[in-house]
């Protein structure tokens, strides 16, 4: 009986092209196995901690069986990638015998990788299932940002008055471009249906400061959409990103979030004239995130009447619900 010749081990795993929920991959092998070879085996499973992968044993059927083909290889749709998360993957080579079974490599050395952000195109698909939540148009007057007295004292004595953006939390979407990349300073603008007015309670805080919308949303600035999640409630956020015409946040914005029209969108609206119009959408409640630092000179701070203690509607690093078909895209959370 012949003895069987051992493929040999692939080594020098490289990944490329990563995206959100695809990559490429490629590996060298010896000259002779090229021809060989019959099926790429390859194991994907997230990182967990500092502790390296345990991969299966060599006679045990793999997570993903490809013909072999030319290299390198497109690895998309075979597994629900999350975006922003770390993976570890390794590679075994396969002639398949006639009798169905597989003569199998050695599993080659486990390499990680990060997968990417929502791409224009995943954060497209998230605005147009938003769109279908956003509902009638409300009109409003004012942005508003509800903190605790620690904190609007601490503006007054450190910042010089001035409430100075800061980085986005990983709340929302883990995909989203923005959570832990972009600065700003969150502010709603949601109004009461009966009243017209901002909610008299807050999960906040006790303080609230409000500005004139005219203020921040105007011909000036242009606005972005980067985010609509829920957190196992009825109810969705939106988030919007507010940046000065030609400022460092809107240059980040300009390749990475859909922009929106001011006077059409169906969240939040500017129409100019004699007297502006300021819409928001009524069916979603609105982030609203402006990039730049804003002066308590300009607005007004005064106490609520209602409650502040609701802290199960704080979004502070609130995770999305994966379950939820409103606000899902079939890429990842």
């Amino acid at each position: 009986m012949a003895e069987v010749e051992l493929l040999s081990t692939p080594h020098n795993i490289q990944i490329s092209e990563v995206s959100c929920d695809s990559f490429r991959i490629t590996w060298e092998m010896a000259h002779e196995d090229t021809s060989r070879v019959t099926h790429y085996f390859i194991d994907l499973s997230r990182k967990e901690g500092s502790e390296p992968n345990r991969f299966k044993h060599r006679d045990v059927p793999t997570k993903l069986v490809a013909k072999a083909g030319p290299l390198p290889m497109a690895v998309r749709g075979h597994w629900f990638l999350s975006p922003r998360t770390e993976y570890c993957v390794a590679v075994q080579t396969a002639i398949r015998q006639p009798d169905g079974d597989y003569q199998v490599s050695e599993w080659s050395q486990v390499v990680e990788f990060c997968t990417g952000d929502y791409a224009m195109e995943h954060l497209q698909q998230l605005l147009d299932k938003a769109q279908a939540a956003a509902g009638r148009m409300l009109r409003f007057s004012v942005f508003y940002r509800n903190q605790n007295p620690e904190y609007f004292h601490y503006v007054r004595s450190e910042c010089g008055g001035a409430m100075l953006p800061s980085l986005k939390d990983n709340s929302g979407s883990h995909g989203s471009p923005i959570n832990g990349k972009l600065r700003g300073i969150f502010l709603s603008c949601n109004t009461e249906f009966d009243t017209g007015l901002p909610p008299k309670d807050s999960p906040y805080g006790p303080l609230r400061f409000q500005i004139p919308a005219e203020r921040l949303l105007n011909a000036s600035t242009n606005l972005y959409f980067s985010d609509f999640y829920c957190m196992y409630t009825a109810y969705h956020y939106v988030v919007l990103v507010l940046a000065p015409a030609g400022s460092e946040g809107d240059d980040f914005c300009k390749s990475r979030l859909p922009r929106l029209d001011l006077t059409t969108n169906p969240f939040l609206t500017y129409t100019a004239g004699d007297v502006p119009v300021f819409c928001h959408a009524s069916d979603v409640i609105l982030e609203v995130m402006f990039t730049e630092p804003l002066l308590l000179e300009h607005g007004v701070l005064a106490q609520i009447s209602g409650r502040h203690q609701l802290m199960s509607l704080s979004t502070a690093n609130a995770k999305k619900d994966p379950s939820c078909k409103v606000c899902n895209i079939s890429v990842g959370r």
